[in-house]
């Protein structure tokens, strides 16, 4: 897939993932069948990595951004929760964002957009939430894209960005095999947190995380004390946006 084409301002419904709308669950599963869990996984833990780095500070977040959210696989979690609060879903493939209303009736916004602006005011949201999305987007995009999270973001509202880690060999075989993946450029957590940095979001801390697979689950609360290693098959950038 030229991935390249769903960020280049084309018209909503001309979004390259519309093409793999339909097939993503099915494809997301099998791209993911070694590491023994189902998308349902990753999604969870994603959103309770979120909650429980947020109840720490205290913040609750009443508003929030999912950036390319897709079919809206995080949507269930998120909604659970943080069940009070007003979600907005965003991607440039209008038939994912259909599905993802389908799936979901009631539960958020579900909003297209153009790939390049987000269609909101200034310090809209508390909380803007990404998903393993950068990899997708043309590496001359990021920061202009890292700026407008960084531009709807409330002062000291918190961007939460999840990526694959290039550095782990189980996450390189899955992208490889990913038919929605094919034309993807893994990002080390470094580089990734440079670019939210340049973008006007230099508060921020990485965590690595997914170290054992699931015939190793029993290991799993040992991952508390290895998330600064860069052997994790994802990672996440917080960032917390000051009031400067």
């Amino acid at each position: 897939m030229n991935c390249a084409s769903a960020w280049k301002g084309l018209s909503v419904p001309e979004a390259e993932f519309d093409r793999y709308a339909g097939d993503y669950a099915d494809q997301h599963a099998a791209s993911i069948r070694m590491s023994g869990e189902t998308p349902d996984f990753f999604a969870n833990y994603k959103i309770e990595d979120v909650a429980r780095a947020l109840a720490k500070t205290g913040r609750r977040p009443s508003r929030i951004l999912d950036f390319g959210a897709g079919i809206g696989n995080s949507l269930g979690p998120m909604r659970a929760a943080f069940p009070d609060a007003e979600i907005v879903l965003l991607d440039p493939s209008a038939q994912s964002l259909e599905m993802a209303a389908e799936r979901f009736p009631g539960q958020a916004r579900f909003v297209p957009f153009d790939g390049q602006t987000i269609p909101f005011p200034d310090r809209q949201f508390d909380l803007v939430f990404v998903a393993c999305v950068f990899h997708h987007i043309p590496e001359q995009l990021h920061t202009k894209l890292l700026s407008e999270i960084g531009r709807v973001l409330a002062t000291d509202g918190s961007l939460f960005l999840f990526e694959h880690n290039p550095l782990n060999p189980l996450t390189r075989h899955a992208v490889r095999n990913c038919p929605f993946d094919e034309d993807a450029v893994l990002i080390a957590a470094n580089e990734m947190r440079a670019r939210i940095a340049a973008a006007g979001l230099p508060e921020a801390r990485t965590v690595y995380r997914i170290f054992f697979p699931r015939p190793l689950a029993r290991l799993r609360p040992l991952e508390r004390y290895l998330t600064r290693l860069p052997l994790g098959a994802q990672y996440f950038v917080h960032a917390v946006k000051s009031a400067a």
